[in-house]
C-alpha cells in the first residue's frame, strides 16, 4: 500500500499511520532474523560441548543487579537446604 492510497478518516493521518505499521512490521522482521541468530549461536555453543540452558541463565543473571542476585541466591539456597535438597 502506498501514501497515495491512504487518506485521512475522521482526524487519522492515513499516511502516517502507515508509516508507523510499516516501521513495526521491519522491526519484527528484524527480530525474527536475530531470534535466528540467537537459536543458531546456541546451536554452535552446544556442539562444542557448552550446555545451552546454563549459557541462557548466566545471560539473565550478568543482567541484574549484583545485590539483586545475591538475595535470589540466598533466598533459594535456603529454600533448598529447608528442602534438604
Amino acid at each position: 500500500m502506498s501514501e497515495e492510497e491512504t487518506k485521512s478518516v475522521n482526524g487519522v493521518d492515513g499516511a502516517r499511520l502507515l508509516s508507523y505499521i510499516e516501521r513495526y512490521e521491519s522491526i519484527e522482521e528484524e527480530r525474527k532474523g536475530l531470534g535466528q541468530d540467537l537459536k543458531e549461536l546456541l546451536e554452535e555453543a552446544d556442539s562444542n560441548g557448552f550446555d545451552k540452558k546454563a549459557i541462557k541463565e548466566i545471560v539473565k543473571r550478568r543482567k541484574k543487579d549484583k545485590n539483586t542476585q545475591q538475595e535470589e541466591d540466598f533466598i533459594l539456597d535456603t529454600y533448598l537446604n529447608a528442602l534438604n535438597m
